[in-house]
């Protein structure tokens, strides 16, 4: 098991775009073990690359209930392709933002196309949680964060109570 430092707000890099994979080779299939691993240690599920440092477009999930077999997913290069008109508004919190959960609304179905380990493009409709957190990792590949919803009070407030721990863990160190 190789478990990754998770990024933590406001750490520069989570505002980065994330460069294309050219090549899926060992290296992509370790990140990609790796980030799983992070993930379920978090525990997530979720977990884009950029949240570890890793500024490549790859992205993991895994929806399975805590009862339920491991169902990992892991896109390469996703986009989404369409977004249905009608939203939901879920309540939505992020590794990278611990311990805070806010109301967020989107689209509630997405097509997304993305390329999986085995080099295949993958063209699929995502729904309920599923569309959610495909959503919500993506937007980590363009630097977005779920709080970039929120209203400016609400975002500022976040940011400020994480500029303000990081200061302080600073000054600890």
């Amino acid at each position: 098991m190789a478990k990754r430092p998770i990024l933590l707000l406001p750490d520069p890099r989570l505002r980065a775009i994330a460069d294309p994979i050219d090549k899926i080779d060992d290296s992509i299939k370790q990140l990609a073990k790796d980030m799983l691993d992070t993930m379920y240690e978090a525990p997530g599920i979720g977990l884009a690359a950029p949240q570890i440092g890793e500024l490549r477009r790859i992205v993991v999930m895994d929806l399975a209930k805590e009862d339920e077999p491991a169902d990992p997913i892991v896109m390469i290069n996703p986009e989404i392709l369409k977004f249905s008109d009608e939203t939901v508004t879920t309540e939505e919190g992020c590794l990278s933002i611990p311990e805070l959960y806010y109301d967020v609304e989107r689209p509630a179905e997405v097509t997304v196309r993305y390329t999986d380990l085995e080099g295949r493009t993958v063209e699929r409709a995502a729904a309920d949680r599923l569309a959610i957190c495909v959503q919500h990792e993506l937007d980590h590949l363009d630097g977005v964060l779920y709080i970039d919803y929120l209203s400016r009070l609400k975002r500022d407030r976040v940011l400020k109570k994480f500029q303000k721990a990081e200061k302080l863990a600073k000054r600890a160190s």
